[in-house]
């Protein structure tokens, strides 16, 4: 099978190494800056207790077009929300008649801009892993690497891409109803970047100044867009979301908040604003997500 990887960040690096030291037919699809680097140092990978340099197969967008055979069988795509319209344009010759595509984007504005673009082509994925690019160098900070898969309309997944999936190195689990997982991951994404970016601190300071009402106020609101959906949160994934923001003395934040206070683009549209637009047709009111997103949309502009 050949594997097409849209981008080489923390995600994309991180699970691309593992499905290459699998010996899968992997290429990462990259911008041409970057794509001379990797071709000139390779795809350093670093996790806990390992430390190596991978020589990978790598492409840019118009070498991908001017390729005689370009189509893959399996497209991850794995860039942040505001290279994702983009990178749609890139990848696109690469996608032939039988080609699958897994985004791995929070959110859900993803799923609609490939489904309209290669409709019945778009499988639902979402992975949790704690990474970062430090020295061009991708690493991963603790052991926990999960990759969710499953179809949008809850038909079983193409044997030989589960099979491909299924590698050394982190876990994969492959559900019936990913969109319920896709909405629970969407609303805890969401309401992190909502309480922090509105109270503008990390979460141990926002409790110590009496924040815990207005957190829980924060996560019924955006919980309610989600049962209005048709995605209601269950009561796992509200509790690990109610112990995470509202824990005495946590240092957390969410990656919006960190974004935006070091002043790098954010995905406060690609989260928050298709999540308040999703609301307004639902018919859901969401005073707090509207208050943040004045706030957040204000800062950008004064800058």
């Amino acid at each position: 099978m050949r594997i097409l990887i849209a981008g080489a960040g923390a995600t994309g690096g991180a699970f691309g190494t593992r499905l290459f030291e699998a010996g899968r037919d992997v290429t990462f699809l990259v911008r041409p800056t970057r794509a001379e680097k990797m071709r000139a140092n390779g795809l350093r990978f670093a996790a806990p207790g390992e430390d190596r340099t991978n020589t990978v197969p790598v492409v840019t967008a118009a070498e991908l077009a001017e390729h005689s055979d370009p189509s893959a069988d399996l497209i991850i795509v794995a860039v942040k929300a505001n290279g994702l319209e983009s990178v749609i344009a890139d990848l696109t010759p690469a996608v032939g008649a039988n080609t699958m595509i897994i985004p791995f984007l929070n959110g859900m504005a993803q799923i609609d801009l490939l489904e309209a673009k290669f409709p019945g082509q778009v499988l639902g994925g979402l992975v949790k892993i704690v990474g970062t690019i430090k020295d061009e160098a991708i690493v991963q900070m603790t052991d926990m690497a999960i990759m969710t898969i499953g179809t949008l309309n809850s038909s079983p997944m193409p044997t030989a891409i589960a099979e491909a999936l299924e590698v050394p190195g982190y876990k994969l689990q492959i559900l019936d109803r990913i969109n319920d997982a896709l909405w629970e991951k969407w609303i805890f994404i969401a309401a992190a970047g909502v309480v922090t970016c509105l109270f503008r601190a990390p979460i141990g300071p926002i409790m110590a100044a009496g924040g815990q009402p207005h957190v829980i106020a924060i996560v019924d609101e955006l919980e309610a867009i989600a049962a209005a959906a048709g995605h209601p949160i269950s009561e796992k994934g509200r509790a690990m979301t109610l112990s995470m923001l509202t824990e005495e003395g946590s240092a957390f934040t969410s990656s919006l908040y960190r974004d935006v206070t070091a002043g790098l683009p954010s995905e406060t549209e690609h989260i928050l604003g298709d999540l308040a637009r999703t609301a307004h047709d639902l018919g859901v009111e969401t005073p707090l997500l509207d208050l943040t997103l004045v706030q957040l949309r204000a800062g950008e502009s004064a800058h």
